[in-house]
């Protein structure tokens, strides 16, 4: 029996980081994972003579080398940050939304943003600036709460994070009408509520806060290979640490003490078994207590049923053979909405007749080059609220496909002026049922379990040592403490790693 400190179950972007991290506190460690490549979701393919983004539409809270966010300082301290070429987005989003007959394009930069926003909406300068001075206390306030490891000290919190602790339990529209904004000045705020899956009336303040802060102030970024290029970074880096990575090798077992229910061990699919005391898994806690485990305490089953599934991914990806100028495409990154109204847009979005939401990228727009020369690149993505397309038979599905594919164009030509018909060389439709396929996720869920203000981000972080219940076992991804995303399963992987090296140091 081959033996290790830690295994990591799953390549995908959580368990990448939490493996250099482990490999960085002197554990002995392997990574399996049932594809043939590293990254999950974080990867890229080929139709022709474009290669497609698989699912990143840009990377939050990263900077520039002279404006880190804590997305490149964590990078920067894992040692892939220059292993990577990297470009910046132009904008942060342009909002359509038909009902409010709302169309609104904002930049990066908070005092711009600001700026931006008065321009759209004449005296709301006051109310937005408190909101991202609110929003940037709430981050140092996260930074604390995860230096401590969700230990927090409650006479710092009131004493330095004073206005954190009175709008943490409320939603995003609670907090944005205590703090006076005008209506239309919310509605174009809260266009990101879709990367984030919950509408601003369940959504909590903290988390929207914290994300759209991060956005704002230190603008977004992007891997000029698609973020497979962050993927093979980070699995290169793993093995100039020493670790160990297994391709085409899935773990199915994950073996447990009949003394203390602890890890001992995992097994492969082709019955080789390995000896480990500590697993992290970065993937779905439905699969691992669901299939992998006999015997899972009746409280982790408890807790994990009571959490509730985010959005199930829809993708259609386009390779035009004209560039984006001559079709009419002005912007990278593109929300169209209904209605601002996130509950009565999210209920739309439970039904496959009903939903029509999209969030659309021309990559183009932030690298010319990413397409030959005279063409371009988009990325059309939705969410379903419910398992509505686990109610399509196999006989319809393609049908469905196509349906759901041409209202989206519709609809990108309808509320842009853009024309994409007639210039489609390259069409690939990713459903909920790829999804699951690809990655195993149930109901092809890309979002983890949703953000709802009880079981938002910090709730998931001030109670990250309750949540460990099974020694050894530790959860790395969109399922974890830090939620859905790509920089929260990076920050999650980093948080699980040094947290198991702890364990293992305690163990002695």
């Amino acid at each position: 029996m081959q033996k290790y400190d830690a295994v990591v179950i799953g390549a995908g972007n959580g368990g990448l980081v939490a493996a250099i991290r482990l490999l960085q506190g002197g554990a002995k460690t392997l990574v399996v994972e049932k594809h043939n490549l590293p990254g999950g979701f974080a990867t890229s393919f080929r139709r022709g003579r474009f290669e497609f983004e698989a699912s990143l539409h840009e990377l939050n809270d990263f900077g520039a080398a002279n404006n880190a966010g804590d997305l490149r300082v964590l990078f920067d301290e894992l040692g892939v940050t220059d292993k990577i070429d990297w470009i910046q987005i132009p904008e942060a989003y342009r909002v359509i939304s038909r009902a409010e007959k709302l169309d609104a394009t904002m930049p990066f930069g908070v005092k711009d943003f600001i700026d931006k926003m008065e321009s759209y909406v004449p005296g709301s300068r006051e109310s937005v600036t408190k909101f991202f001075e609110l929003a940037e206390e709430v981050r140092h306030a996260q930074a604390y709460s995860s230096a401590v490891n969700g230990n927090t000290d409650s006479k710092v919190m009131v004493g330095k994070y004073g206005n954190f602790v009175r709008a943490g339990s409320y939603s995003v529209n609670e907090v944005l009408s205590a703090l006076k904004m005008p209506k239309k000045a919310r509605d174009i705020l809260n266009a990101y509520w879709c990367y984030l899956g919950a509408h601003c009336d369940d959504l909590s303040f903290v988390h929207y806060a914290s994300m759209v802060n991060r956005y704002i102030m230190r603008g977004a970024s992007m891997p000029k290979m698609r973020s497979h290029e962050i993927s093979l970074a980070l699995a290169e880096r793993i093995r100039e640490l020493g670790g160990e990575l297994l391709f085409n090798t899935e773990a199915v077992k994950i073996m447990t003490d009949d003394k203390d229910g602890g890890v001992i061990g995992i097994v492969l699919d082709d019955g080789t078994q390995i000896d480990t005391r500590h697993v992290v898994a970065n993937c779905a806690p439905h699969i691992v207590y669901g299939k992998m485990m006999e015997k899972v305490p009746e409280q982790e089953i408890r807790a994990m049923n009571a959490r509730k599934f985010a959005g199930r991914g829809f993708t259609m990806f386009l390779g035009l053979d004209a560039d984006a100028d001559s079709l009419g495409i002005e912007n990278h990154n593109y929300f169209l909405y209904d209605t601002m109204d996130t509950a009565a847009q999210y209920d739309k979005m439970r039904t496959i007749k009903d939903n029509s939401v999209q969030a659309t990228v021309c990559l183009n727009r932030a690298y010319p080059e990413c397409s030959p020369k005279g063409t371009c690149m988009m990325y059309f993505t939705t969410l379903y609220m419910s398992d509505d397309w686990g109610n399509i038979d196999a006989g319809n599905y393609f049908k469905t496909k196509d349906y759901v594919a041409n209202k989206m164009i519709d609809r990108f030509e309808q509320d842009t002026g853009a024309k994409l018909r007639g210039h489609i060389e390259e069409i690939s439709v990713a459903t909920p049922m790829t999804y699951a396929r690809y990655c195993g996720h149930p109901q092809g869920v890309i979002y983890g379990y949703e953000s709802q203000y009880w079981d938002g981000l910090m709730p998931r972080l001030l109670m990250m040592a309750e949540d460990h219940k099974i020694r050894g076992l530790r959860f790395a991804g969109g399922y974890a403490m830090r939620l859905s995303g790509y920089s929260s399963a990076y920050f999650s992987g980093d948080i699980s790693g040094r947290q198991t090296i702890g364990d293992i140091k305690r163990e002695g």
